[in-house]
């Protein structure tokens, strides 16, 4: 059974496309998900219990490279032998794969959508296994098992079955120092594993990471323009609206600029991309 994720946590991703339909038919056919609902030129997607990924069609826009924003969102599975049934059916259907990781807390495969947006699709090692040397968590690149993977697949279950979720997201960043600051003194995750200045993973609860940021692209990045296949927005839930109430405090005594409205806090972090943090639990 997988381990239970407690929030904060990563929510739903929004994201500008192009073509709908062809983003509908990528999504469903060679990723997985399942269409939830769509009208009026927006589509939900997710796994069958729950919605994880929002499009929003933009005709004429196209992927953009030098700009702040999404690196990669990342799928969560529920188990090894679903990323099996994942890795299985990506090579059947020939899937945009770009890569294999094995990161020593999860295994992962990476592809592209047919805008340029980054995915990965993962499963995490149980807790239990991740280790520390010096105490610090040890992640790594190494190349994943691909014969262990494929023995393990179930064979009969959907690619995206139900308890997948919104694992992860890796943003692309205009500075890091900045970065941390607004994520760990503001909203209140913690800091995991720093790489050198251009990469840092932040996270709540011990887990390796529920947001990296790099600036592997280059530094003082502007956002992402109107006319680029980008990231809207994306989510980060929080237990309770006790959670939402000490962040909006710690904005207000920053000075950040944020908005609260009935669906949760809306604020922009340094590198001008859109967060909306939401509570699971509500009063009343």
């Amino acid at each position: 059974m997988p381990e239970v994720m407690p929030p904060p946590h990563i929510g739903r991703v929004a994201l500008a496309v192009a073509d709908l339909e062809r983003s509908v038919r990528f999504y469903t056919e060679t990723i997985g998900l399942t269409l939830l609902e769509r009208g009026g030129g927006i589509a939900s997607l997710g796994a069958p219990d729950l919605a994880l990924l929002e499009l929003r069609e933009q005709p004429g826009i196209s992927p953009v490279r030098r700009a702040t924003g999404l690196y990669h969102f990342a799928l969560l599975l529920p188990s090894r032998a679903d990323l099996g049934d994942a890795l299985e059916h990506f090579v059947r259907v020939r899937a945009p794969i770009g890569g294999f990781a094995d990161h020593a807390v999860s295994e992962a495969i990476y592809l592209t959508d047919p805008d340029g947006h980054g995915i990965e699709v993962y499963r995490d090692r149980p807790r239990a296994e991740w280790v520390y040397p010096g105490g610090r968590l040890k992640m790594t690149t190494d190349p994943i098992d691909f014969d262990g993977i494929l023995a393990a697949r179930h064979g009969d279950r959907p690619v995206m079955p139900a308890g997948t979720m919104m694992g992860h997201i890796h943003l692309q960043v205009a500075d890091i120092a900045a970065t941390e600051r607004f994520y760990i003194d503001l909203i209140g995750l913690e800091p995991v594993i720093r790489y050198g200045p251009s990469a840092t993973f932040l996270a709540a609860n011990g887990y390796h990471h529920h947001i990296g940021g790099n600036t592997w692209a280059g530094t003082g990045l502007p956002p992402a323009p109107a006319d680029a296949a980008r990231l809207l927005w994306y989510e980060i839930q929080q237990p309770d609206e006790a959670a939402l109430d000490a962040i909006a405090a710690r904005l207000a005594a920053a000075a950040h600029p944020f908005e609260r409205d009935a669906d949760g806090l809306r604020v922009m972090d340094p590198s001008g991309i859109a967060v909306l943090l939401t509570a699971l639990w509500t009063r009343g």
